[in-house]
């Protein structure tokens, strides 16, 4: 998934509304913030293999670290409890955080083919493989995505334009890419992909800055 896992994000404002949009984007999408890293350090793997899905040309040949279910706990732990001890919050925040972090791997699982690890030596491999079938996944995900931004606009309000506009912008940002993603020619290489998946990092970033433009209704 891609804008599912955004669409999560924006959802769980609803449940804890003082923590930043640009944290729960780096919540929902901490594996795949992990991820480029550890295949650029040597540490996982994955080939392109144009065909192996209907919607990506990616074969996720080894990633324990980064989307095993026990290593995304791992780092939704660690996220959620650094987050408490900056910000001094309380546990509302921390668990939302937590939660929304280990949703990745339960949405890659609808996604993608049997591939997803439970533990860290990859003996136990799962995946219901929705991406082998485009009419269930791709309208799946917009309606995830769709719900996820009407919940966050109907708990937040603008504070000026920037807060209006900005986040429309970001949501159709995220839905080009989403499209050239499954519309686009399969990437030149893997190193091409690691780097380019690091510009996350600026979705992220935005997201904090659009936030600071909105307050919370409630």
């Amino acid at each position: 998934m891609f804008v599912g896992h955004f669409a999560i994000a924006f959802g769980a404002k609803k449940y804890a509304s003082h923590v930043s949009l640009g944290m729960l984007f780096l919540a929902c999408q901490l594996a795949d913030l992990v991820w480029p890293n550890l295949v650029l350090l040597g540490i996982e793997s994955f080939e392109i293999e144009p065909g192996i899905t209907v919607l990506t040309p990616l074969d996720f040949t080894y990633y324990p670290y980064s989307h095993s279910l026990l290593g995304l706990v791992g780092w939704s732990l660690l996220l959620a409890g650094l987050y408490s001890l900056l910000r001094r919050t309380g546990k509302r925040a921390a668990i939302v955080i937590a939660v929304v972090a280990v949703s990745h791997w339960f949405l890659d699982f609808l996604t993608h083919r049997p591939d997803m690890p439970i533990n860290f030596d990859q003996t136990t491999l799962v995946g219901l493989g929705l991406w082998n079938h485009p009419v269930i996944a791709v309208p799946l995900e917009l309606l995830l995505f769709a719900l996820g931004i009407w919940i966050y606009a109907r708990h937040t309000r603008p504070i000026d334009k920037i807060g209006t506009y900005g986040l429309w912008g970001l949501g159709t940002f995220l839905l080009i890419t989403y499209a050239a993603n499954l519309l686009g020619p399969p990437p030149p290489s893997v190193t091409a992909v690691a780097w380019s998946a690091q510009a996350l990092w600026l979705v992220v970033a935005l997201a904090f800055w659009i936030d600071r433009h909105r307050v919370s209704t409630h």
